[in-house]
């Protein structure tokens, strides 16, 4: 008889999630100054956002999962009796966690494991978790379970809105000259998640009210005529999500709007400040 196990990555957020369902979870490393943290199990989004806006000109960078260490989780897996393993990862334009869990499902023998490539971050991955859950517990075949998910994920839709061009600058994900003009424009880029899984500019606006303007615009003119469940990916920021998810309501009142922070890894190359708005449509 087949028993389907799930993984995930922690960049879905789903730590921050109270889950009915045993997942692992492998986490990426987080660098801030000279220490070194595994993501949510050595420091959570909160400390995170508040160590970065205390220490503005603070060392930040981020490691993927080692292939080894995601083996070894596979490994567990078999010893718990699994006979395949759907894996669930943050789109591969963002992180090589994808690649990373394909190479390491190559050094587990007896094991048939599904990567998936989510395309996809934040709320978004995590999406594709709980439809995976729902297709376990309906005893879905895992090779039926991954068809499915990859047709999901062209359902999700995510944009984002920084704060500072600073931290995409400081990742590699942005040259240094368009940080620079940036900073002295005071643009606000408004990025998006491609279908692709790439997070790309979408449109640069002057202000944090004009983007914030423009960015509840974008999500109604989108959603207009659809069934949607939307979320908001915030940083240091509840207060402001809130306030947007209250703007949201009062044009699509019977939407549900949840509210979710986004992880200090996700967050390392955003910056505080970032606020993400994502639908999915049903």
């Amino acid at each position: 008889m087949s028993k389907i196990g799930l993984m995930v990555c922690g960049n879905s957020g789903i730590d921050y999630i109270n889950v009915d369902y045993p997942v692992k979870v492998i986490h990426s490393t987080l660098n801030l100054g000279d220490k070194e943290y595994e993501d949510y199990v050595d420091i959570t989004a909160e400390t995170f956002y508040n160590t970065v806006v205390s220490n503005p000109d603070i060392a930040i960078s981020t490691s993927q999962t080692p292939t080894g260490k995601i083996a070894e989780v596979y490994e567990e897996f078999k010893k718990e009796g699994y006979t395949s393993v759907i894996a669930i990862m943050i789109s591969s334009k963002l992180s090589g966690t994808y690649q990373g869990a394909v190479l390491a499902s190559t050094l587990v023998e007896g094991l048939d494991i599904h990567v998936i490539d989510s395309k996809s971050v934040s709320h978004g991955e995590y999406y594709l978790v709980q439809k995976a859950i729902e297709m376990i517990k309906a005893g879905k075949k895992a090779e039926e379970i991954k068809e499915t998910l990859e047709q999901l994920r062209e359902k999700i839709r995510i944009m984002v809105l920084v704060d500072t061009l600073k931290y995409l600058v400081k990742n590699g994900r942005l040259s240094a000259t368009s940080g620079f003009l940036g900073t002295l424009l005071k643009i606000k880029p408004l990025l998006h998640v491609t279908p692709e899984g790439a997070l790309v500019p979408l449109e640069k606006i002057r202000t944090t009210s004009k983007a914030r303007e423009r960015l509840l615009e974008i999500l109604i003119e989108e959603t207009k005529n659809k069934k949607v469940d939307i979320f908001l990916a915030y940083t240091n920021n509840k207060i402001d999500a809130e306030h947007l998810k209250n703007l949201i309501l009062e044009q699509k009142p019977d939407v549900l709007v949840e509210l979710v922070p986004l992880t200090p890894v996700v967050g390392a190359h955003a910056g505080p400040g970032t606020i993400g708005v994502g639908y999915i449509e049903r």
